[in-house]
């Protein structure tokens, strides 16, 4: 089997599930984006020699100006979105957020963060969150 040549090859996504009060953060995503006009949680590429726990601080941040803490590294799921032609595995690291509101900093791929209820999410959801739910994965309390 030929090897597949780099725009071929899978990329690290993390998503962080960023809970506070029985609640999770989500974005709405828009633009050029793919998987726009679904919900999903902050997170971004994982960075070449960058830590998982400290790409899903700095993606929280960068996206909502939200500071997380107690970090701890959940699931993965492996998605392949056919029609953009795209293979992401995606790591989900599970975060609080204390205090503060989610402000919407890069308008050009996110339309608003809500926070819902684990058991009453929006639709529709981006790929990776179809897999983690389908998974039957709920975040620890």
């Amino acid at each position: 089997m030929a090897s597949a040549s780099p725009e071929q090859n899978p990329r690290v996504g993390v998503a962080v599930i960023v809970r506070r009060n029985h609640t999770v953060l989500l974005g709405r995503r828009i633009g050029n984006t793919h998987g726009a006009g679904h919900w999903q949680f902050p997170g971004g590429h994982l960075e070449t020699f960058e830590t998982v726990e400290h790409c899903a601080a700095r993606e929280v941040r960068e996206e909502t100006g939200l500071e997380v803490m107690a970090v701890q590294r959940g699931p993965f799921t492996n998605d392949i979105f056919e029609h953009e032609r795209r293979h992401y595995v995606t790591l989900f690291i599970v975060a609080d957020a204390a205090a503060g509101e989610p402000m919407v900093l890069e308008p050009e791929k996110c339309a608003e963060w809500r926070w819902f209820e684990w058991d009453v999410l929006p639709s529709p959801l981006f790929l990776p969150i179809q897999h983690l739910l389908a998974q039957g994965y709920r975040p620890p309390k």
